[in-house]
């Protein structure tokens, strides 16, 4: 079944090229860049961790097209945003579906023609989110042209730096989700070859995706022998980048200084205080690969999985505790700003508080008889109280010896109290994905933050509500609770509402189960129209491992992430005993 994902990212990526970029910003007022020299010796220094150039190719001229230029009738070309050896690259407009898109254009003869389809056409195949996704690559009238995702609401990492270094939780989630990112591809042999700031793109709810996959380093011609170590260099230089706001080599690039020439490649943490130690020296075993730093003597890492591998083995790094604002002072009242309470503040003229003067006593005849009369009043209340409590006394002896009494009083044990449910603690989670074709496995962690405007989310399907059997058999995610509990109850927010999600929980065996869901022990079940679903047992299940089970979703229109289908997105789950 096909999914799709109209997610936008932005273009070309130009960082690092400074005499090219400048060059590129002057456009005439059509939109079509004035012509621009082919030498791209921005790259050629140590401030590039890309793969090498091949041998130098002829200059060739970029096709000349303007703005409301129309490709295949349906793409508009809008602003010129590269042009560089030969090619150009546009932000333009898909009248068929309403959306921006980017698009790389070159001439059908260019020497490189033929990679830079090969590998736009092997990185849509990937389809992982984490990556800017290509639509279309087309060789059409002389052209070849890719079509890809253009993501409005993006922001570059250079730009991101620009700022300043990233917090240490920003930084350790940038280099975990690349790093995951880039170690899925290359177990489907793509590589990148040009991870520099400006291919890292942060979205407003904080993922990071990587555009230019393998599409990038076709289109200026690079290439290397050792594919996973130049990424993981690369990944290690960005890393580096986001602890110091420097770049790791002795040469300026992508805005950042290098470092001071001379002093070699020195620990993040030696080059700006309050480094994270752990963070610096992840840095340096990915960047490092003739041994690791001085100071623990850990194994370099020379591939993408081994640098998922060390990441997995370090201490999670939590988000930064929100600022405390203490409360204002708390305000007295008038009524409390009177005679007792505190001075009012300033100099004002002292005034004599007047001194109630309590009445005089009762007096003469009248007096003795009111007081008289409150003695009586008195007296008459006591006598009475004390017939009542004798009475009360005698009824009770009466009904516990059977004489008279006909009413039972029925006393409440503590047995008869409703419980109260006691949360329970996830320690992690895993997505299950029986078919192998996982939706966001990067984002599980988001469910369970306790930050509900983050979440995880599957991907748009063109058939629903029910999943099964057009699309596939449900998708979900494995939460693991430290140790086997009484599973009663669970609380799950969702993104989308509509007709309708379907949930189910399952205890199961491990966070990664490979029985399927039919063999497992079903917990609870619910459908829901809304945001919101409560799911409880009839009877508590002892488990570990609690499987949330989706098998229908809503459907639900276009947003940032992705076109109008059937879908749905997990912002928040608890489980209670």
């Amino acid at each position: 079944m096909a999914e799709r994902s109209t997610a936008a990212v932005d273009v070309a990526d130009n960082s690092g090229d400074n005499p090219l970029t400048a060059k590129a910003d002057a456009a005439t007022t059509d939109g079509v860049a004035e012509s621009i020299d082919t030498a791209d010796t921005a790259e050629q220094g140590a401030g590039d961790t890309g793969g090498e150039r091949k041998a130098a190719e002829p200059s060739i001229a970029t096709p000349e097209l303007h703005s409301g230029h129309k490709l295949a009738r349906r793409y508009r070309l809008e602003e010129c945003v590269t042009r560089l050896d030969g090619f150009s690259s546009w932000r333009a407009v898909d009248e068929k579906l309403r959306r921006a898109v980017g698009v790389h254009l070159l001439p059908a003869d260019h020497p490189r023609a033929r990679s830079v389809l090969a590998a736009a056409r092997s990185s849509a195949l990937l389809g992982d989110p984490r990556f800017v996704q290509v639509l279309d690559a087309v060789e059409e009238n002389d052209l070849v042209y890719v079509v890809h995702e253009w993501l409005p609401d993006a922001t570059e990492l250079t730009a991101l730096l620009a700022l300043g270094p990233l917090e240490a939780h920003d930084a350790y989630q940038m280099v975990t989700q690349v790093s995951q990112a880039m170690a899925a591809a290359h177990r489907e042999g793509l590589a990148h070859l040009r991870l520099t700031p400006g291919a890292i793109l942060r979205t407003s709810s904080g993922q990071y995706r990587i555009r230019g996959l393998a599409v990038n380093a076709a289109l200026r011609g690079i290439a290397s022998d050792t594919p996973q170590r130049t990424d993981t260099e690369a990944i290690g230089a960005l890393l580096y980048a986001a602890l110091t706001q420097r770049w790791p080599y002795n040469s300026d690039a992508y805005g950042l200084h290098g470092l001071p020439k001379g002093v070699g490649l020195i620990a993040p943490d030696q080059v700006r205080a309050g480094v994270h130690r752990g963070l610096s020296e992840l840095a340096m075993r990915a960047l490092v690969n003739d041994g690791a730093t001085a100071s623990r003597q850990e194994p370099a890492c020379t591939t993408p999985d081994e640098l998922v591998k060390a990441i997995s083995a370090m201490p999670r790094i939590r988000p930064p505790e929100p600022a405390f604002t203490a409360p204002p002072e708390y305000q007295r009242t008038t009524y409390q700003q009177g005679t007792y309470g505190r001075p009012p503040a300033g100099p004002r003229p002292q005034v004599t508080q007047a001194v109630p003067v309590p009445p005089p006593t009762l007096q003469g005849r009248t007096g003795k008889v009111i007081k008289w009369g409150v003695s009586a009043l008195l007296i008459a209340a006591l006598g009475l109280g004390s017939w009542q409590l004798a009475d009360t006394l005698l009824g009770h002896d009466k009904g516990g010896s059977g004489e008279s009494g006909t009413s039972q009083q029925t006393t409440k044990t503590d047995g008869d109290k409703p419980k109260v449910p006691v949360p329970l603690l996830i320690q992690g989670a895993e997505e299950y994905a029986p078919d192998g074709s996982p939706q966001d496995p990067g984002a599980v962690d988001k469910t369970y933050d306790g930050d509900s405007s983050t979440y995880w989310r599957t991907k748009s399907f063109f058939d629903g509500p029910e999943m099964a059997p057009s699309v596939k058999q449900g998708v979900g995610i494995v939460y693991d609770l430290g140790s086997a509990k009484n599973v009663s109850t669970a609380s799950i927010l969702l993104r989308y509402g509509g007709d309708h999600t379907k949930i189910t929980l399952y205890a199961t065996d491990s966070l990664s189960p490979s029985a399927p869901v039919g063999s497992m022990k079903k917990i609870a079940t619910v459908k829901t129209n809304g945001t919101q679903a409560e799911l409880k047992a009839d009877k508590s299940v002892k488990a570990q491992y609690v499987l949330v089970w989706i098998t229908a979703m809503p459907k639900a229109g276009v947003d940032q992430f992705s076109g109008a289908g059937y879908k749905q997105a997990i912002t928040d789950v608890k489980f209670t005993s």
